[in-house]
């Protein structure tokens, strides 16, 4: 008797459809069928709503993601010396920190390969951050990028075609047929595409909040538990932190502003206000550094990342990857002189006297996307040089002479609206909040 299982398309859709466990041909035959075009949309969106409604254990999740990341080449870096690590943002707003990170952790003799995505809705995109810079290349090829990260010990490019192509397809599908929020089918997402990289190793920063794709501490724990499951699972061991998304991270939102603001923590110059963003960098990069074994301790390894600081290196690396890529070098030298800048700038003051009680990281956000700091839909064009810099921070004390944000835009009526919206997201109060800590969890360790 053949006990073979049957993967007719129909056979592994009821399958699902009955609550059953599917074994890994079966996964395999739906991410090759999605790739090669053999299952129709139809079925493949069957089969995407049957794992949103009855879900998948973690080794399906993961037999998921392994064939996914199959589904493309996936990328050699044998050659590269070391422990290779990335960092994965869920996404935040003015989450600039795979900037100062990566040339942090590469300064320490950490290769860092990141291959980073593009701003999509409220959430702003690393390429197109990085795009904002004259000249800067990230459509590297998989070979370049290799050369690159063994070269210097970095690089920072797009996904190419050949990279995880099934998510690509399934994706899509997602977007249309209501299945975008389904745990199994978000892990499978990104992890595909970060195990494909050819890393060793992966640190995640999920976030949580207002300005977060998760609204709740709980939801982002399920997450990152979920996410690290498969990575270990996979053999590259995965660490997640827990980051509080209730206001912007820094005080710029907008491609060339996160730039300027990022180059000035490289250069030891950020204001106060970004010291949330330099605290989420140094967490996370501690983790990559424990991950490498180049350090022993949290302590210690961000002892060595503040010295790279200091010392200029991080800068002297972030100036090698700009040059490798293409870019104008003399960002890390004159932000100012170098990234493009918007037609229209005004600061915008406060109208009561008090304590920040507050900063509306979602308001903010669709305030720089109305502007064009971001897309709508994919397809949209990004305007590097609009956002917002200088904003205010949740305790700030404040007076109506006081600026909590500057507007840049590039027409008079984006800047009207983008003042309004800033009004909007701040709110004053008599007292200051009590603070809440920043990293509010750990998971996969």
């Amino acid at each position: 008797m053949n006990n073979a299982p049957s993967l007719f398309p129909q056979h592994i859709i009821a399958r699902k459809r009955d609550g059953l466990k599917l074994i890994r041909e079966e996964i395999a035959s739906f991410v090759r069928g999605a790739t090669d075009g053999a299952w129709a949309d139809y079925q493949l969106s069957a089969l995407l709503m049957a794992i949103f409604l009855r879900g998948m254990d973690t080794e399906e999740t993961t037999a998921l993601t392994e064939a996914m990341m199959r589904s493309g080449v996936v990328a050699d870096l044998s050659h590269v010396r070391g422990t290779k690590v990335d960092k994965h943002s869920t996404g935040g707003v003015g989450d600039k920190v795979s900037l100062p990170l990566a040339a942090m952790v590469a300064a320490c003799g950490v290769p860092v390969p990141m291959i980073s995505g593009r701003g999509l809705g409220h959430t702003g995109g690393t390429l197109d951050k990085l795009e904002s810079i004259p000249g800067f290349r990230v459509g590297l090829s998989l070979s370049d990028y290799a050369a690159q990260v063994e070269k210097i010990g970095c690089a920072l490019i797009g996904q190419t075609k050949d990279l995880a192509p099934a998510d690509k397809k399934l994706y899509a599908l997602r977007d249309v047929t209501a299945t975008v929020e389904c745990l199994p089918l978000i892990c499978a997402s990104i992890m595909s595409k970060k195990m494909a990289e050819g890393i060793n190793a992966l640190v995640l920063d999920v976030k949580f909040g207002g300005g977060a794709f998760m609204k709740t501490l709980p939801q982002a724990r399920a997450l990152a538990e979920a996410m690290c499951a498969i990575g270990n699972a996979m053999g590259r061991p995965t660490r997640a932190l827990l980051t509080r998304m209730e206001q912007p991270l820094g005080q710029a939102v907008g491609n060339a502003l996160e730039v300027a603001e990022s180059v000035a923590c490289l250069r030891s110059e950020e204001g106060p206000g970004a010291r949330d963003l330099m605290e989420v960098t140094y967490a996370l990069g501690a983790e990559m550094l424990l991950l490498a074994g180049v350090a022993a301790d949290p302590e210690s390894a961000r002892a060595r990342l503040r010295q790279t600081i200091t010392s200029g290196a991080a800068l002297e690396k972030f100036r090698d990857i700009v040059r490798a890529q293409g870019g104008d070098a003399r960002v890390c030298d004159d932000p100012a002189g170098v990234l493009p800048r918007a037609k229209l700038v005004e600061e915008v003051r406060a109208d009561a006297t008090g304590y920040v009680r507050s900063v509306d990281a979602m308001g903010i956000a669709l305030g720089a996307l109305r502007l064009g700091a971001g897309r709508i839909r994919a397809e949209d064009t990004v305007d590097h040089t609009v956002g917002y810099s200088r904003l205010a921070k949740i305790g700030d004390a404040v007076a109506p002479d006081t600026v909590i944000g500057v507007v840049h835009a590039s027409d008079q009526a984006g800047l009207e609206q983008a003042r309004a919206a800033l009004r909007r997201a701040v709110t004053v109060g008599d007292a200051a909040p009590a603070p809440e800590p920043l990293v509010a969890g750990r998971a996969g360790c």
